[in-house]
C-alpha cells in the first residue's frame, strides 16, 4: 500500500510502469506523464530495534493496541539524519524513560510487512520505567526464557541469544494486526 496517488512533482497520476533494471523488468509506480521521469522507488524506511537488559534480566514491551501475551523489542524510527545509537537512547527513553548505558549491534533484519529495514541492537539500561501512550505494559525475562517469533525483530531476538551460547525454540505467533501511524 502506498501513500501516493499523485505525483508530488506534478500532480498527475501516478501509475504501474515497467522499467528494464538488472534483474530484468520491473513494474514500478511512477509518473504517467512522459515528460516528468519521477519514480516511487518505494523504498524502506530506517528504523531501530532494541532488546533492553537491566540487571541481567530482558525487558520485552507489549505496544497499546497489540493482544495480550504479545511482547516485542522496543522500536522506532530513525530521524533525518541521525546517528541508529542516537535513535536507541532517544527510543529508549521516550518509550520507557529508561537511560541507556552502553549499546551492541545485533544486527540488521527487513521487516517485509511495513517495508522497514531494523537495526537491532542489544542496550543495558538504568533507571525505573515509566511507559510512554505507545506502550501498554513491559515484562521481564531471564536471558533462557526468550521465545523469539520468526519475524522482523524476532530474528534479533534469536542472534543475540545465539551469540550467548542460549537454545533457541521460536514460537509462532499470528501477524498482529495493527493500523501504521499517521
Amino acid at each position: 500500500m502506498t501513500a501516493f496517488k499523485f505525483c508530488p512533482r506534478c500532480a498527475t497520476p501516478l501509475a504501474d510502469r515497467e522499467f528494464a533494471e538488472d534483474g530484468g523488468p520491473t513494474l514500478r509506480l511512477a509518473c504517467s506523464a512522459d515528460a516528468c521521469g519521477f519514480i516511487h522507488y518505494d523504498n524502506p524506511t530506517p528504523a531501530v530495534g532494541v532488546l533492553l537488559e537491566q540487571d541481567g534480566e530482558i525487558i520485552l514491551a507489549r505496544g497499546a493496541g497489540w493482544p495480550d501475551g504479545f511482547f516485542a523489542l522496543i522500536t522506532g524510527f530513525l530521524e533525518r539524519n541521525e546517528d541508529p545509537i542516537k535513535g536507541v537512547i532517544r527510543e529508549v527513553k521516550e518509550e520507557t524513560n529508561l537511560d541507556v548505558i552502553e549499546t551492541n549491534i545485533i544486527g540488521n533484519y527487513i521487516f517485509e510487512r511495513k517495508n522497514e529495514v531494523m537495526l537491532c541492537y542489544h542496550a543495558i539500561v538504568k533507571g525505573d520505567i515509566k511507559l510512554s501512550p505507545e506502550l501498554a505494559e513491559t515484562k521481564r525475562y531471564q536471558p533462557h526464557e526468550l521465545r523469539p517469533w520468526p519475524r522482523a525483530t524476532g530474528f534479533a531476538v534469536a542472534d543475540w541469544m545465539k551469540s550467548r551460547g542460549l537454545e533457541v525454540t521460536f514460537i509462532d505467533r499470528p501477524l498482529i494486526n495493527v493500523q501504521p501511524k499517521n
